[in-house]
């Protein structure tokens, strides 16, 4: 086997010009998708070209290995893994060839992420109909792969009725068009004395043998397993390509689509009902018939339970109308008052709800549309925090059976002892669910497959398909014999023969299938090594292994713009590099048998090592995985008793230099800012491009030592975190001026304290832990005393509040510290109505404000948002990812250029775009550097700005 792979890589790597991957890290990376099951592929291969398609398949082919396409690798049945090849598609081959407006055709390539295609085509008023949740990373190749459909396709069908014609390869390097063929053309098709027309011979004699029992399919509109055989029938002309839609890589490598587009909604407007449970819910979906509708989509309470616990302060929460339940639906116009309108006799239709909204702003429906798009994430955590997984994902059933059929469904899950949260497409009769399977014992795969089986059948039983639209794949192919006759099956066989006949293209799916409960990946890949945590890791029992199957590859890290993670990835667009393949690979080096070498392990290492810590992941993943804790854990482990890198001394220990430093400070600028300073970035692992901030002439804590003390009837302490207090100090003391002109008497600690944050994320996790428990007692007189804690310091009030308690929370010193803890606008919100300039101006004053990454995951903005409008500032919050320093991440040497790649995406462009009148707030030392150092724009503190309004400054 060892030869084989061998003889195979190297043949790829001459006949290919695109990436091709044999190495340990990428292996794992790609072993799993977003469903159950995990295959180790013997190489992986990026195409640059379509020659390079061609060059891969017929190696692969030539040495008899198994061939799987994969598009963004969320499928959640399996579709997308395999032991042999795997042709990735989304690095290279990601354009949009052209868009006909007039047509209405748009032409892509494979890799296409479906979003880019929508932004290409709502230039010309036009969208892709079919839209899953996933549209932000999912490709069209993968989108045709699974016959996607998502939430829209109530108005717009699924994919297969939007694909015009398809570009494919066989896996004997036949590459041909197809698409919907007249008799005409049939004729001369198979006539042809090669292999094009023995495939036309031999589809044409299997539509003519079968067509009474294709003829008998289910018709329902979600049906989605096994193939579109009916697409072959003459009512559907003969549309090869159709055909082929949803066959999961099984028949065809695609190279190409044209697909059909549909004209965009001018406005959109959503209503939302609430129903005392799921079954109402469902029950009144064929109440809606008739009306014109874009969207008909169900959560209920236990997916609500989900975000609640997550994000107690959701803005979705106060949008839900009463109930227990709740349809999303959503109607279209020319414009909002015509959605509007539809929107309204929407409700008209629904008497029987508990209470209903109808929502035009596009900012609100965004929010509530979050929680259905997220569910594929959400519900893999049970309200109680319990692990929940795919399987049993998307059956579908007739709409005016749903009722009927959750009911039964939901019986069925108790006689089996478990539990599930379910949501869906519910106008079209689709059921999304987790479950808490046990699929870590033999005994619990046994219960997963007792549970699939009598739930196919039951499924059945009501008409309904195994699949909706994210395809049969490992999960399901086995129980097809449930739902087609033995006639249906041996057809399904007899059409992958035709085109593949080697059976080379992702075996094991649909035809002759694995079984399913093989491969199950936490199974058979349990962790083998130590996995208990030095940190507390409180969601996840402290258990590392534990959190590491947080993430079950939904993706939502492979987001291009939105959101703050994952900024390295958008540079690089490494799968390596996003939040999902690094706890891939941390999962895959507890088990050792791919990535080897436990806690050493360089692969893990190098991955990690572009992780900017920005715990953007933290919030914007749906399951919360947290990868700048994991990294402060491997970083501890794997350098434990070993020399660390020469960053790790000298950004790690930065408060200890700095506060030696401190005592000359002109002296230690003049080093580091004259001749000798290429030494000390040299010495210290510090990036030669950086300028190394100069220390203030003074402290903080200096400067407040020689003042007055402040006289307001409330006492705060004001945190001097290393940052305000060694370089920034007009920070600190514009905050004082702030706190005792809204009556607060300011306080500062008389000792040095520091949270700890520099040797935590270079997981120093023992001094660490000591230097935020001596800083704990110090300030046990003011947490003892409830006087609130004011950090001005993101990182460092962030890490104080949440992070401390995974270092040191069974201290109670740290505990009442972690809930004293409030930020610098938390403070003055309250007070806010006093914030007014001293001289107020004609209209608000423009800012645009870039959020501390930390701030963003950790302790929010509402806060800021009252400050600034009190404050008169027209403030932009850039939705605009992370300013790419992160702490020491930007000064460490070969970080420089992914950092500053990290600040172009879209923070200086929108900085250098704006006004010189328009203030830049940036809370954030690290991102008041990263501006300072790229740009001639001076960034200020929330403080300061409110300081000059106020006239203090």
């Amino acid at each position: 086997m060892e030869a084989l792979s061998r003889t195979l890589v190297a043949a790829l790597r001459t006949e290919v010009a695109g990436d091709v991957l044999a190495d340990a890290g990428s292996r794992a990376v790609y072993s799993v998708d977003a469903s159950n099951y995990r295959h180790v592929p013997t190489v992986v291969v990026r195409p640059r070209s379509v020659d390079d398609v061609h060059a891969a398949v017929a190696v692969a082919a030539r040495h008899g290995v198994p061939i799987t396409n994969r598009g963004a690798g969320t499928s959640v049945a399996g579709n997308s893994t395999g032991s042999g090849l795997v042709l990735d598609f989304s690095r290279y081959l990601d354009r949009v060839v052209s868009v006909d407006q007039d047509r209405r055709l748009a032409t892509v390539q494979p890799g296409v992420v479906l979003d880019r295609l929508n932004d290409r085509a709502r230039r010309h008023g036009l969208v892709f109909g079919p839209d899953p949740s996933t549209h932000s990373r999912c490709t069209l190749g993968g989108m045709i792969g699974n016959n996607a459909c998502g939430a829209h396709s109530v108005a717009w069908g699924k994919t297969v009725h939007n694909v015009e014609s398809l570009d494919v390869l066989l896996a004997d390097s036949t590459a041909l068009t197809v698409g919907r063929t007249d008799a005409a053309e049939l004729a001369g098709l198979t006539a042809r004395n090669d292999r094009v027309g023995r495939l036309y011979r031999d589809l044409v004699a299997l539509r003519d043998e079968t067509v009474d029992t294709v003829r008998a399919f289910p018709t329902l509109t979600r049906r989605g397993s096994g193939y579109n055989l009916d697409e072959l029938l003459p009512e559907r002309g003969f549309d090869l390509a159709r055909a082929l839609v949803g066959s999961e890589g099984t028949c065809v490598t695609v190279l190409g689509a044209t697909v059909r587009l549909v004209p965009a909604p001018g406005a959109r407007a959503l209503v939302v009902l609430g129903f005392p449970d799921t079954y109402a819910a469902a029950d009144q979906v064929p109440a809606l018939d008739g009306l014109d509708l874009l969207a008909v989509e169900g959560i209920d309470a236990g997916l609500v339970a989900v975000v609640r616990r997550r994000d107690p302060g959701s803005a979705a929460l106060g949008l839900l109308p009463e109930g227990m339940s709740w349809l999303f639906v959503e109607t279209g116009g020319a414009d909002r008052a015509e959605a509007a309108d539809a929107a309204r006799r929407v409700v008209l239709a629904m008497p029987a709800a508990t209470g209903s909204v109808v929502l035009t702003d596009p900012a609100q429906q965004r929010v509530l549309w979050k929680i259905r798009e997220e569910g594929a994430g959400l519900a893999t955590r049970m309200a109680d925090g319990s692990e929940a997984w795919s399987g049993w994902e998307d059956t579908a059933v007739p709409p005016e059976r749903l009722g009927v059929y959750l009911r039964e469904f939901d019986a069925l899950l108790a006689r089996h002892g478990r539990r599930g949260i379910t949501y869906g497409h519910y106008g079209e009769g689709c059921l999304h669910v987790r479950i808490d399977f046990d699929l870590r014992s033999a005994t619990g795969a046994a219960g997963y497959r007792a549970f699939l089986q009598d739930a196919a059948d039951l499924v059945v039983s009501h008409g309904g398909s195994l699949s909706g639209e994210h395809g049969d794949g490992q999960a399901r192919s086995e129980l097809l014999p449930r739902m087609y006759p033995p006639d249906a099956i041996a057809a399904f066989g007899r059409f992958k023969a035709a085109f593949d006949p080697d059976a080379l293209l992702n075996p094991g799916r649909i035809v002759d299938p694995l079984p399913l409960d093989r491969d199950l990946r936490v199974l058979v890949a349990p962790a083998r090594i130590p996995s208990r945590a030095e940190l507390a890791l409180r969601a996840d029992g402290g258990d590392v292994a534990a959190a590491t199957r947080r993430c079950v590859g939904v993706g939502k890290c492979l987001n291009s713009s939105g959101g703050v993670m994952c900024p390295s990835y958008r540079v690089t667009r490494e799968e390596r590099h996003s939040t999902r393949g690094r706890a891939r690979l941390l999962f895959e080096m507890l088990t050792g048998d791919v990535v080897r070498g436990g806690w050493r392990s360089r692969e893990v290492r190098d991955a990690l090592d572009l992780c900017l810590s920005c715990k953007g992941c933290k919030r914007d993943c749906p399951v919360d995985v947290d990868m700048a804790t994991y990294k402060a854990e491997f970083l501890h482990r794997h350098y434990k008793r070993r020399l660390r890198p020469a960053a790790h001394y000298s950004m790690g220990f930065l408060p200890l230099w700095l506060a030696l430093g401190q005592r000359v400070p002109r002296l230690v600028n003049a080093i580091t800012g004259g001749p000798l300073g290429w030494l000390v970035k040299r010495v210290g692992g510090i990036a030669r491009e950086r300028e190394i901030p100069r220390l203030a002439a003074r402290s903080l804590r200096s400067w407040f030592a020689g003042r007055p003390a402040s006289t307001g009837e409330r006492r705060v302490l004001l945190f001097p975190d290393t940052f305000t207090n060694r370089f920034d100090p007009e920070v600190g003391q514009d905050a004082v001026a702030v706190l005792e002109r809204l009556g607060c008497g300011v306080e500062l600690p008389r000792s040095a304290v520091c949270c700890g944050l520099t040797w935590m994320s270079t997981g120093q996790l023992g001094v660490a832990r000591g230097v935020l428990r001596r800083t704990a007692r110090t300030l046990r007189p003011w947490t003892s005393a409830g006087v609130p804690v004011v950090g001005l310091e993101p990182s460092c009030t962030a890490f104080l509040r949440s992070d401390a308690l995974e270092l040191a929370g069974d201290d109670e010193d740290v505990r009442a510290l972690a809930g004293s803890v409030r930020t610098f606008a938390e403070q003055v919100a309250p007070d806010a109505e006093r914030l007014a300039p001293a001289e107020p101006a004609a209209r608000p004053s423009p800012a645009v404000v870039q959020l501390h990454c930390h701030q963003y995951a950790e302790l929010g903005s509402d806060a800021d948002r009252t400050v600034f409008a009190a404050a008169g500032l027209d403030a932009t919050v850039l939705d605009a990812g992370c300013c790419g320093l992160a702490g020491n991440f930007g000064f460490e040497r070969g970080h420089y250029e992914v950092s500053m790649a990290c600040a172009e995406q879209a923070l200086l462009p929108a900085v250098r775009a704006a006004d010189r009148d328009t203030a830049v707030l940036a809370d954030g030392f690290s991102c008041r550097t990263q501006l300072r150092q790229a740009t001639d724009r001076e960034p200020v503190h929330l403080a300061t700005a409110l300081a000059r309004a106020l006239g203090l400054r």
